[in-house]
């Protein structure tokens, strides 16, 4: 049977993970909103990037066009 100072000893252990573990959710859950900022903000480039490319094939002449789009930069996704 467990002594008293053995009990103790495991109830502070048990504290000092729960404190680290804390922690470690806490590191966590920060990564996770600057993955996702970082995320959104990849997107929002994304679309600004397609939308320019958008505005870019639309100003080519149509002659051009089906270069364009052999060339893989013509049509939707």
């Amino acid at each position: 049977m467990p002594t008293l100072e053995d009990l103790v000893r495991r109830v502070e252990h048990l504290l000092v993970r729960h404190a680290e573990l804390q922690r470690t959710q806490q590191l966590m859950q920060q990564q996770v909103q600057d993955l996702t900022a970082e995320r959104d903000a990849l997107r929002s480039r994304l679309g600004t990037a397609r939308t320019r490319l958008d505005a870019l094939i639309a100003r080519v002449p149509a002659s051009a066009a089906p270069l364009a789009e052999d060339a893989g930069l013509g049509g939707e996704e």
